[in-house]
């Protein structure tokens, strides 16, 4: 391994790269990227916590950067986004959410981690108030919210895979009627389908 690795990304994939590589190497300078504020969490939890069989958010933190960071011997940098690399020079530009400043950080390796977005169809009204993405805690939070303030009667799961299934058990737990649609022939569906 490169003697300065860069992981773009944290959360299952990005952290648990860092880890491996601190054992894999344990003078390697190692620093992790992670445009928002979690670098590992439950995903799987989320619906329940929208359930609240989960009752604290918190719960759902399977280590915090400060922890991590202590534990691996990793710079951890929350709120940071990696906007380009540049392989000929074998540098990154990396923002700060924070401050808006951009800067370059040279690398011997990168490990991309950068997670996927949501596949939200262009059909009117998707972006509308009620209309929801579940893929982070901070999406669990605004769920949440809106069936704690709101009490929806009714709601429509688009996904009937593990978290498609789960968010639609704990909507039903909140006395929410819900449909899950799937476009696949069966929920849950095998493997390489």
């Amino acid at each position: 391994m490169g003697r300065r690795l860069l992981i773009i990304g944290g959360v299952a994939g990005g952290a648990t790269a860092a880890a491996r590589a601190r054992r894999i190497d344990e003078h390697a300078e190692i620093i992790l990227f992670e445009r928002g504020e979690y670098i590992s969490f439950a995903n799987c939890g989320l619906p329940y916590f929208i359930g609240d069989v989960i009752e604290q958010r918190d719960s759902l933190l399977v280590t915090t950067p400060e922890t991590f960071s202590t534990r691996y011997n990793i710079d951890i940098r929350i709120f940071h986004e990696v906007t380009s690399i540049d392989r000929e020079l074998r540098q990154v530009t990396v923002r700060d959410l924070t401050t808006g400043q951009a800067y370059r950080e040279p690398y011997d390796r990168i490990i991309l981690s950068p997670g996927a977005e949501p596949v939200k169809p262009k059909i009117p009204g998707i972006d509308e108030p009620g209309i929801f993405n579940l893929r982070s805690i901070p999406d669990s939070e605004n769920i949440k919210t809106f069936v704690d303030t709101v009490r929806p009667r009714d709601a429509v799961v688009v996904g009937g895979g593990f978290i498609g299934i789960e968010m639609a058990e704990n909507l039903v737990e909140r006395g929410v009627n819900t449909t899950i649609v799937e476009m696949l022939d069966q929920v849950m569906p095998p493997p390489g389908l």
